[in-house]
């Protein structure tokens, strides 16, 4: 996906689920690629489980554009249940792809997300809770879906490891990193 010279990256979370956290992480991961990067957030109502929204762009060669993206090429959700209340496929290129946090495609019947994109998924949350990864009673789906993201985008995941263990710490990173690879091995196009 990285072959062509800009990749636009929205994420939409909910506050709290570490959306731009993933953003952050993201582009120090295009960094190890050799590859320019810049991450920002969008905050509005700033609380816990509030609607958030990161944005992130990957291209090789210096990133001059400071502004939100609004025709991103990839769609980030990270909790299935966003889609009810943002429409957050409003502006996704053609020929995009979408990922989200979904258990089965199933989950993803009553989201009516149609058009012309790609629709991955990966169950973040189940992941996390598979490993423990909560905070205040919310699974904490960032690095697992950072992790799917990665491979979508054709990153090894090597240079993941390396981003999630350098920003999180060795202690804090090590179950990120689990979490990381194992979305990464079982994200799925539907």
């Amino acid at each position: 996906m990285i072959n062509k010279g800009l990749v636009e990256i929205r994420i939409h979370g909910r506050g709290g689920q570490g959306a731009v956290t993933a953003a952050n992480i993201l582009v120090s991961i295009a960094y190890k690629n050799g590859l320019w990067a810049q991450a920002f957030p969008f905050f509005g109502a700033e609380r816990r489980g509030a609607p958030v929204t990161a944005f992130a762009r990957i291209g090789k060669s210096r990133i001059r554009v400071r502004s939100m993206i609004r025709e991103p090429d990839i769609v980030v959700v990270l909790d299935s249940k966003l889609p009810r209340l943002v429409n957050v496929t409003e502006g996704l290129k053609k020929g995009g792809c979408i990922l989200i946090n979904a258990s089965s495609k199933d989950e993803l019947t009553s989201l009516n997300l149609t058009g012309d994109f790609k629709i991955y998924l990966v169950n973040a949350t189940g992941i996390a809770l598979d490993l423990k990864l909560v905070l205040a009673g919310w699974p904490l789906v960032n690095t697992a879906m950072l992790g799917a993201l990665a491979k979508i985008l054709g990153f090894p995941f090597k240079t993941v490891e390396e981003a999630i263990i350098e920003y999180l710490g060795v202690e804090g990173g090590r179950l990120n990193v689990i979490a990381a690879k194992r979305a990464y091995e079982e994200v799925v196009e539907v």
